[in-house]
């Protein structure tokens, strides 16, 4: 074997080998509070805010807090060293990616999912069960 051809292939597998290594320590998966906290690794995790206790943002340290209680039932504080995120108080489901750090979960990153505007109903025509379309006016005075 050629001696380009033999460093080609060792760097090709050393690079292989470190991408692996690097995403497989990135984030553990979809977790609740509680497989996070066991875990000790970056999770993603998805639920709720709590609404009834209200989120805060501390503008001095540029720090958002809100309670949000994941699928399995589980409620922790969550701190994001960030400002809200647009559109927080309209979420239908909020997935945060960050740790578990003593009672609460530090979010490095929000994802925060609305609902779609093309879910809504007065935009969709109904059909009868013979297939054809109702007749309806689009504007009405």
């Amino acid at each position: 074997m050629r001696p380009k051809t033999l460093v080609g292939l060792v760097l090709i597998v050393a690079f292989t080998s470190m991408l692996f290594l690097n995403f497989g320590q990135q984030v553990g998966g979809y977790m609740n509070f509680a497989e996070a906290e066991a875990s000790g690794s970056k999770a993603h995790v998805v639920g709720m805010w709590v609404d009834a206790e209200q989120f805060r943002y501390d503008a001095s340290s540029n720090v958002f807090s809100f309670q949000m209680e994941d699928e399995a039932g589980n409620v922790r504080m969550v701190r994001y060293n960030n400002p809200k995120p647009a559109n927080f108080e309209d979420a239908e489901k909020v997935v945060i990616d960050g740790y578990a750090e003593d009672s609460h979960f530090v979010a490095e990153n929000i994802l925060v999912k609305c609902p779609s505007k093309y879910n809504d109903a007065s935009g969709l025509q109904e059909y009868p069960a013979d297939g054809t379309p109702v007749e309806t006016t689009a504007f009405s005075n």
